[in-house]
């Protein structure tokens, strides 16, 4: 996909974001609008998945530590083509299989259940390890929050990576600087972020906008090129992207638009849209 192209999936996604938290009256749209990008990036572009074969065991993995963000990854996964987008209007209902947080055990191209903070990085590197003891060279993506690195786990997980070299592993921090309290600066600082993952050996890049596709893709490609220790993509973003009175507001971290709200979401979104189809 070219850089518009992107864009444009990205937009879809904040759509099925919006409509998915909307239908289910509950859930966690700031965090995942804000990782869209990194969504859309991950599975348009980057990892070797294929949804008419999900199972594929040489695929790439992808982790979501952050699991509250599951709207994000299942409007992700709906655009790929894992599974009908109108299955986004059952979120959180009872008896759907999308509920809100990722479940392997039935959701199509989940590769691991997560939701407990902390527990996604750790599963990600047990992963990649074992990627390397069977020889394989898949790799494996985990794509954490910023207040969920307030976590001991993270960093337990962090110098398991670092010590195995697992050079197959890419840890990537939604860095949009609010958590369900507030700035994660106020709560529990985990600054400086990119130097805490540099002294547990990682290879840190750090990206000025992580909504910003060509950023993305520079860190990507960097990525690549790294060799003998895991890297961290440091993902300055935007909590709420896309939707104006979402934006850089903690109280849309786990709130759900009413009706009206709703409406003036999507409709800005379907503006967004519009624009990107004159470039």
């Amino acid at each position: 996909m070219n850089i518009l192209e992107l864009q444009k999936t990205a937009n879809e996604i904040r759509k099925g974001i919006v409509s998915g938290v909307h239908a289910a009256k509950a859930g966690h749209p700031g965090g995942s609008l804000s990782a869209a990008e990194i969504f859309t990036y991950l599975y348009f572009e980057e990892m070797n998945v294929d949804p008419k074969n999900p199972k594929d065991p040489n695929r790439d993995r992808f982790v979501l530590s952050k699991g509250h963000t599951a709207p994000g990854l299942y409007a992700t996964l709906a655009e790929k083509g894992y599974f009908p987008k109108e299955d986004l209007l059952t979120l959180r209902h009872l008896g759907s299989y999308l509920q809100g947080h990722p479940d392997m055990k039935h959701i199509p191209g989940v590769d691991m259940s997560s939701g407990s903070l902390g527990q996604g990085i750790s599963a990600a590197a047990g992963m990649a390890l074992g990627a390397k003891l069977q020889k394989k060279d898949f790799r494996v993506y985990t794509l954490l929050g910023d207040g969920e690195i307030q976590e001991g786990q993270v960093w337990e997980a962090a110098m398991f990576a670092g010590a195995k070299k697992l050079d197959n592993l890419v840890v990537i921090v939604d860095n949009n600087d609010l958590q369900i309290d507030g700035r994660v600066g106020d709560v529990n600082t985990p600054y400086p972020i990119d130097q805490k993952f540099e002294a547990f050996n990682f290879h840190v890049i750090n990206v000025a906008d992580g909504n910003d596709f060509e950023q993305l893709k520079a860190a990507f490609d960097e990525a690549h090129t790294v060799k003998g220790m895991p890297v961290a993509i440091i993902a300055k973003t935007l909590k709420g992207k896309g939707v104006s009175f979402m934006e850089d507001q903690a109280g849309w971290h786990g709130k759900a638009p009413n009706d009206e709200e709703y409406k003036v979401a999507m409709a800005e979104l379907e503006k967004a849209g519009e624009a990107l189809c004159q470039k």
